[in-house]
C-alpha cells in the first residue's frame, strides 16, 4: 500500500493534484458500488451464494480501479481508498464476497509490486477482517446507518493504526504527511457506498418481500399486457395450467390456455376494464372444473395511461360448494322449523324470555335494549308502548299489555307496522314443553311491494277505464257497467233509461277554431253532463269523438228527459261561440231511450239502438233538441234542448 513518503517540492499545485486525483478515487469507488446496486437485482435471481460471489468481485474491481487510480507520493509508494470496498464486502457479503474480494485485491497488489507491498497486503486483510467482524456483529439482524457509521471509525481507526505501527509506512511517515484525509476520505468513501448498499438491501429486501408475496400467494396472480397477454404469472397460475415455470406462460394469452368462448368472454371483459380504466371486481369464472372469483384493476404509466392490467383470482370451489350445501341445508331447516326466518325468540310459560339472537333484539331497534334474557314480556311491550315503537297501539296500554300477555302463548300469525315504516311477521308457536317461541322476519319490502302493486293495479285499473281527456269513464268501461246495470234492472223489474248525447256541428267547431279549442270544448260538455246527474249508480261516458251516453239505472224516460234538459240548460249557460253552427253557439242533440224487464231481459243492446236512432232523428230534425224512443220504436217526446 504505501512505501516512504517525501515531502516534494512544488508547492500548491502538486498539493492540489493529489487533492483531484483523491477525488476521482473517492468518484469511482462510489460510482463502482452504485453500478452494482442497480446491477443487483439481477443476480437475485440466482443462488444467495452466486450474489455473493459477484458482489465479491465487484468489490475487489472496485479495490483494484481504486489501486490504478492511486496517488503517488514517492516512487514505489501509493495512497488510495481501497480498503473501503473490502470492509464493505465483508459486513455486507460474508466470508464469502470477503474472499473473493480480497483475493483479488491481493493478487493484484501483489502484481503491482513497490516498496510498501507486504504492508499494503497486510491492511488490506486488516480491512477486510474488520468488515467480517462487522459481518459477525449483525449476523441475527439487518444493518443500519449506525452500524455503517461504526465500520467507517473502525476502519480509520485500523487505517491510522496501522501507519502508526508497520514500518515502512511509518518510516514514510505516512501518518503525518496524508493520513487525516487519507483516513477522512476512506471513512467518507465507507459511508457513502453503505449507504448505497444500504438502500439497495432495503431495496432489495422490500421488493424480495413483494415478489414472494406474489408468487406464494394462495389466490392466482398474474400482469397482463393491452392485448391480454401474460407478462409474468405466480405458481399457482402455473400450477392450475400445468406449466413448469412461469416463463412458459410469459406472451400466452387465454386463447392459448382455455376453450374459445371462454377464452373470447374473458378477453371482452379486460379490454372493458383496459377501455374503460375501470376495474373489475369479483366476476364469477369457471375454469379446470374450478369456481374462481376475479377482480382485474388497470395499470396505468405516469401519463395516466392504461397499459396493461393486473388480476387476482380467487378460488372459491370450496366456498361455492360450502355454499350449496349451506343452502341445502337452511332449505332443509327451514321446511323441518316451519318457516323460521332472521329473529328467534323463546318465552316460557310465565313470559320471560329465555333466548334470544341479535336478529331478534335488531328487528326491533327502540326496544332493543329491553329485549335480553330474563326479561318478562310485559316489561318489553311497555317499552314498545313508551317510544311508540308500534303503530296502532291503543290509549289504553296497560289493557293492550295485558291482552298481549294473554295470547302469547298460542299459536298466532301477525304483522306489525313500526314507526319507521318498516314491517314485521311475528310467527308465534306453541311448544310441548309450554315455551312460546317467536319468529321475527322483516317483511318490509313484501308489504312496500303488496302495497305499490295494490296501487299499480289502481292506477292501470282507472287508466283502463278513464277517458284521457275528459276524465270520465271511457267505452270499454262504459259497456261492463252497462251489461252489469242492465242485468240488475231485468232482475229487479225496474225501468233502466240511457241519453246519448252529441255535439252539433263539432268538425266545423275543430276546424274553425281548432283542435286545442276542440278538446276544451268537449271537456266543458263532459263536465256539464257530470253536474246534470247526481245518483252514484249514474254513469257518464265518453262513447266517441264527440258522442257521450249516459245510463241512468232505476230511471223512467221523464226521469231522463229532466236529466237531458238540465243538460242542455247547463250547456245553453256556457255560451260557447261557435259561428259554424246556425244556432251561433255550441249545442248538442239528445236521442233517449227506456226500458224495463223483458227488454232488458231479452236484447239489453236494443237501448243504445233506440237512443241512437232517437239521436239521428234529433238531428235531422234540425238538431239542438230532445227525442226519446222506445225500444217499440214509437216517439215519446221530442223537444229542443235550448
Amino acid at each position: 500500500m504505501m512505501g516512504s513518503v517525501h515531502v516534494l517540492e512544488g508547492g500548491s499545485n502538486a498539493v492540489n493534484g493529489i487533492w483531484t486525483q483523491f477525488g476521482g478515487n473517492l468518484s469511482f469507488v462510489c460510482l463502482a458500488i452504485s453500478l452494482w446496486a442497480h446491477f443487483s437485482i439481477q443476480f437475485q435471481r440466482g443462488s444467495a451464494r452466486q450474489e455473493k460471489i459477484a458482489f465479491g468481485i465487484v468489490a475487489g474491481a472496485a479495490s483494484i480501479g481504486s489501486i490504478l487510480l492511486a496517488v503517488e507520493f514517492n516512487p514505489g509508494l501509493y495512497i488510495d481508498l481501497r480498503f473501503s470496498p473490502l470492509a464493505l464486502a465483508g459486513m455486507f457479503g460474508g466470508p464469502i464476497a470477503a474472499a473473493f474480494a480480497a483475493s483479488l485485491a491481493m493478487a493484484f497488489r501483489f502484481y503491482v509490486g513497490g516498496t510498501a507491498m507486504i504492508d499494503g497486503l497486510i491492511v488490506i486483510a486488516f480491512a477486510t477482517g474488520i468488515g467480517l467482524v462487522a459481518n459477525v456483529w449483525i449476523r441475527k439482524r439487518s444493518p443500519g446507518l449506525m452500524d455503517v457509521a461504526l465500520l467507517s471509525l473502525a476502519l480509520g481507526a485500523a487505517l491510522v493504526l496501522s501507519m502508526a505501527t508497520l514500518p515502512t509506512l511509518v518510516h514514510a511517515r505516512v501518518l503525518a504527511l496524508i493520513g487525516l484525509p487519507m483516513t477522512l476520505l476512506n471513512c467518507l468513501a465507507t459511508v457513502l457506498c453503505g449507504f448505497v448498499l444500504l438502500k439497495t438491501q432495503q431495496w432489495a429486501l422490500e421488493r424480495s418481500i413483494l415478489v414472494t408475496a406474489f408468487s406464494q400467494s394462495p389466490d392466482y396472480l398474474y400482469v397482463k399486457d393491452r392485448n391480454s397477454r401474460f407478462i409474468t404469472v405466480n405458481e399457482n397460475m402455473i400450477r392450475l395450467y400445468r406449466f413448469r415455470t412461469t416463463a412458459e406462460m410469459t406472451g400466452l394469452s387465454d386463447f392459448n390456455l382455455l376453450s374459445r368462448p371462454l377464452a373470447e368472454e374473458l378477453y371482452y371483459l379486460e379490454q372493458q376494464v383496459i377501455d374503460s380504466g375501470v376495474p373489475l371486481i369479483d366476476s364469477v369464472e369457471h375454469i379446470e372444473g374450478r369456481s374462481l372469483l376475479a377482480s382485474k384493476v388497470p395499470l396505468r404509466d405516469r401519463q395516466g395511461r392504461v397499459i396493461g392490467l393486473a388480476g387476482v383470482t380467487r378460488d372459491v370451489t370450496e366456498r361455492v360448494a360450502l355454499e350449496r350445501e349451506l343452502r341445502e341445508s337452511k332449505n332443509l331447516l327451514s321446511h323441518a322449523m316451519a318457516g323460521m326466518s332472521d329473529g328467534i325468540a323463546m318465552y316460557d310459560s310465565k313470559g320471560f324470555l329465555v333466548f334470544c339472537n341479535d336478529q331478534y333484539r335488531d328487528a326491533f331497534p327502540l326496544s332493543r335494549d329491553a329485549r335480553v334474557v330474563g326479561a318478562h314480556i310485559g316489561d318489553i311491550l311497555r317499552r314498545v308502548a313508551e317510544t311508540g315503537e308500534r303503530t296502532g297501539i291503543p290509549d289504553d296500554v296497560d289493557g293492550w299489555i295485558k291482552a298481549a300477555i294473554a295470547s302469547l302463548h298460542s299459536n298466532k300469525d301477525e304483522e306489525v307496522q313500526l314507526h319507521n315504516g318498516d314491517w314485521r311477521s311475528i310467527r308465534t308457536r306453541l311448544a310441548e314443553d309450554g315455551m312460546a317461541m317467536a319468529v321475527v322476519s322483516d317483511i318490509t319490502a313484501t308489504k312496500q311491494a303488496e302495497i305499490a302493486l295494490r296501487l299499480s293495479a289502481e292506477q292501470l285499473k282507472s287508466l283502463a277505464e278513464t277517458d284521457g281527456l275528459t276524465g270520465m269513464v271511457n267505452r270499454r268501461a262504459f259497456d261492463e257497467a252497462f251489461a252489469r246495470e242492465t242485468a240488475g234492472s231485468a232482475r229487479r223489474n225496474t225501468p233502466f233509461s240511457l241519453l246519448m248525447v252529441d255535439i252539433d256541428r263539432f268538425k266545423a267547431y275543430n276546424d274553425t277554431y281548432g283542435h286545442p279549442a276542440g278538446d276544451q270544448c268537449l271537456r266543458v260538455v263532459s263536465k256539464c253532463l257530470r253536474q246534470s246527474v247526481s245518483r252514484p249508480a249514474d254513469i257518464v261516458a265518453r262513447y266517441g269523438g264527440e258522442e257521450f251516453v249516459v245510463f241512468l239505472p232505476d230511471t223512467s224516460a221523464k226521469g231522463a228527459m229532466i236529466v237531458a234538459e238540465q243538460f242542455a240548460r247547463r250547456l245553453a249557460q256556457k255560451n260557447i261561440a261557435h259561428t259554424g253552427s246556425e244556432f251561433a253557439r255550441v249545442t248538442a242533440s239528445i236521442g233517449i231511450a227506456c226500458a224495463t224487464g223483458a227488454v232488458l231481459r231479452t236484447n239489453p243492446n236494443r237501448l243504445l239502438t233506440e237512443a241512437d236512432a232517437a239521436l239521428y232523428d234529433a238531428k235531422t230534425r234540425g238538431r239542438n233538441r230532445i227525442l226519446a224512443h222506445s225500444p217499440s220504436g214509437e216517439r215519446h217526446a221530442m223537444k229542443e234542448a235550448g
